[in-house]
């Protein structure tokens, strides 16, 4: 149910545990949703309590002195058990009963959203922060949306009954002759999963309803084969396009101010150019860590103790894993593979642990649809291992499984089905690991030497004052010319882009300090290894006079002129140029580039012109040989097209696909509907005041979260990558 819905546990709302027994029974009991409430807040023991109050009950004589004294004794556990000091945020999240966001008299906790986190961290082995899942207010609004959903169902009286909830669950877990797969193994899977047997059970009575209200909410919507037949045009024609972008930059270029003008602009807009922090122009010296390594030795000593140091995870290439794939050659297809990839899943795992590979293996020959795996077996050519840098979706969970085991329900990934089989870690060779070794371990060695060498060379400098003759003395040691170990800055502020150092807040930091000529600052790490700053010169906060800015001054004019032109020149250019044959000459002339794009896709990206839904209505508006006689804006460009062949699509084929193109255009069009009908539910609740969301609660969410830092700052000193 949306983007949170994948795996989602909601702990609050527990349902009817009749359910799991009903599975293995013929027959279900219907339990009203007035009732489930008693459910949600039930305390320990209060089971017993009832209980051991009905036996009391025929105690004639003590029965009202002791009934009154055990309600008391439970009113008071209630007090304990639900006192505010519980539930609130000093509780580790996944338990806290604190209350992020309310939906009618519906409440979701900061224990829902943990959870829901939690399940997305373990999804992508925790290699991703909560920024990258759009933070912890993208999960608690599509709770909310759940919440809603969940709602309007019961509004319209769509909400899932028992019956269905568990006629869903066995036929998901249904082994391949359609029976349950028994309870033990349902508890043990969704566990595993979701959580728990009650959250996942939430997350099908939600998923029933939204089905139903999808249903309901579409149930008049229609295409007709005209609507599809131009779509398919629309999505099948090619077109060979020839363009020329209009761009500021461009047309800056040939704009030349005179400097009568400059001087007018400058002393008009003085305070535009005020530059309102001093300036340093910098001499450094600079020590390459990579060159620093390359001249160390590395003997196979060395990488061999470091090859004994690596954990034993570190010493794997990864796992072996067996796969059979079933392709679904067509969507109304798709159970019935589905069902066959259960059946294949009840074999493998019917093998013992000794013939567990072989069986495995014959499977995925006889019926496994990836030719280069199946003939081996179903095993992949390389052994698995997670990769920080690169999930897999498909093959990292194997890297999870225990040796032997097999995927106990088919996967469904790329509109496909895929089980796995994961067998023995793959032990990595010294050999193997040597390269790998070997640049980690010179890595580590160059940053220690460059370290070392540039600590000598803050030393030197502040004694000689003199770089050039600080680099001759280091050119050896650090396997570089002293020419280009000798740098300088033009002037430069904080903030500031620095030649071969880009913005660092490092490279600032230790030239802050210097203010006088010949100031020597500490070492620091720059991008690739270690510079010593020298100050050269420095400037103090001013209005530069018009010679010192008169570059800055031209490009502003220029690029201020540029603009206010641009549209009045694209339009000159489209109207010149008599067909699309023209446009190159007619562009050309003005200054601009021309290009061609063969077999162009409406939807697709232009070349330099990107793209664009004008972009497109424009071109499939014209008919071989014509130009766009009104140029379209994209972004801050203009664009002027002509067609020089257009390529009707073939309707013969579209004839063939018209059904399926129709389902599809269908359900793409009852998305949208029910998408847009969701939207306006929820907008309505919140202008009613029945959605909620504690803005405090969801930022004391945020602020517990670990601050990830950017991957642009860089540390003091250069960090080795292993």
């Amino acid at each position: 149910m949306g983007f949170e819905r994948t795996i989602a546990a909601t702990g609050r709302d527990r349902l009817n545990h009749h359910l799991l027994s009903s599975l293995q029974s013929d027959h279900y009991q219907t339990v009203s949703v007035a009732r489930l409430p008693r459910l949600l807040y039930n305390p320990p023991f209060a089971g017993e309590v009832i209980i051991m109050l009905k036996l009391l009950s025929r105690m004639e004589r003590t029965r009202g002195i002791i009934i009154v004294g055990f309600a008391f004794l439970m009113a008071v556990s209630l007090i304990v058990f639900y006192a505010p000091g519980r539930n609130s945020s000093n509780l580790e999240p996944a338990k806290s009963t604190e209350v992020v966001a309310k939906v009618g008299k519906d409440e979701i906790t900061v224990a829902e959203v943990a959870r829901l986190k939690e399940n997305y961290m373990q999804m992508f082995g925790g290699r991703v922060s909560i920024a990258q899942l759009g933070g912890y207010k993208r999960f608690v609004d599509g709770l909310v949306r759940d919440r809603v959903v969940a709602q309007e169902a019961a509004r319209l009286g769509l909400s899932a009954s028992d019956g269905e909830v568990a006629d869903k669950i066995r036929k998901q877990f249904s082994d391949a002759s359609g029976q349950f797969v028994g309870l033990q193994r349902y508890k043990e899977s969704v566990t595993a999963r979701y959580g728990g047997v009650e959250e996942f059970e939430r997350t099908v009575r939600d998923e029933i309803a939204q089905e139903k209200l999808r249903a309901f909410v579409t149930a008049a919507v229609k295409v007709s084969d005209d609507e599809v037949q131009e779509d398919y045009k629309r999505t099948n024609s090619t077109f060979d396009v020839t363009y020329a972008v209009i761009s500021v930059d461009k047309l800056a270029e040939k704009i030349q101010p005179s400097d009568q003008e400059l001087k007018g602009y400058y002393e008009q807009h003085k305070a535009e150019f005020n530059i309102p922090e001093p300036q340093k122009k910098i001499r450094y010296v600079y020590i390459d860590q990579s060159k620093s390594g390359e001249k160390l030795q590395v003997s196979d000593k060395d990488l061999r103790d470091e090859f004994e140091k690596l954990t034993p995870e570190n010493k794997q290439a990864g796992v072996k894993v067996q796969q059979i794939l079933l392709k679904v050659a067509r969507k109304d297809l798709d159970a019935q593979v589905e069902q066959k990839a259960k059946g294949l899943i009840e074999k493998a795992r019917a093998a013992s642990p000794e013939t567990g590979e072989k069986v495995f293996a014959d499977l995925a020959r006889g019926n496994s649809e990836d030719p280069a795996t199946a003939k081996n077996g179903g095993y992949l050519a390389r052994p698995v291992k997670k990769n920080p840098n690169k999930v897999d979706a498909l093959y990292d969970r194997t890297v999870d499984m225990q040796p032997g085991d097999v995927s106990d329900i088919p996967i469904r990934y790329g509109g496909n089905w895929y089980i796995l089989r994961r067998g023995e870690a793959v032990p990595k060779t010294f050999e193997e690991a040597k390269p790998e070794l070997l640049a980690s371990l010179r890595n580590r060695k160059g940053y220690g030497a460059a370290a070392k060498l540039a600590e000598r060379g803050q030393n030197r400098l502040k004694e000689t004052k003199d770089p050039q003759k600080v680099a001759q003395e280091l050119a050896a040691e650090a396997n570089m010319k002293p020419g280009e170990m000798v740098k300088e800055t033009p002037f430069i502020k904080p903030g500031d882009d620095v030649p071969d150092i880009g913005s660092s807040q490092q490279f600032e930091a230790v030239i802050a300090p210097l203010n006088n000529a010949n100031d020597v600052g500490e070492r620091t790490g720059v991008k690739g290894g270690f510079a010593i700053p020298m100050l050269i010169e420095r400037k103090e906060p001013r209005i530069p006079d018009f010679e010192e800015v008169k570059t800055k001054v031209a490009e502003t004019v220029q690029q201020q002129r540029a603009k206010e032109q641009l549209e009045q020149k694209a339009r000159e250019i489209a109207s010149s140029a008599g067909s699309a044959a023209d446009l190159k000459t007619a562009a050309e002339k003005n200054g601009f580039e021309v290009a061609t794009e063969a077999d162009y896709k409406l939807g697709a990206a232009l070349g330099k012109a990107g793209t664009s839904p004008s972009l497109d209505e424009a071109i499939y508006a014209l008919k071989n040989g014509e130009i766009s006689r009104s140029p379209v804006k994209v972004g801050d460009t203009w664009v002027v097209l002509g067609v020089t062949n257009r390529h009707e699509a073939d309707l013969a084929e579209f004839a063939k696909q018209r059904e399926q193109l129709t389902r599809t255009m269908l359900s793409t069009r009852q998305n949208q509907i029910y998408e847009d009908y969701i939207s306006a539910v929820q907008q309505r609740m919140k202008q009613d005041g029945k959605i909620k969301v504690y803005q405090a609660v969801l930022a004391s969410l945020e602020e517990s979260e670990p601050e990830i830092q950017p991957v642009t700052r860089r540390p003091q000193f250069p960090i080795p990558t292993k």
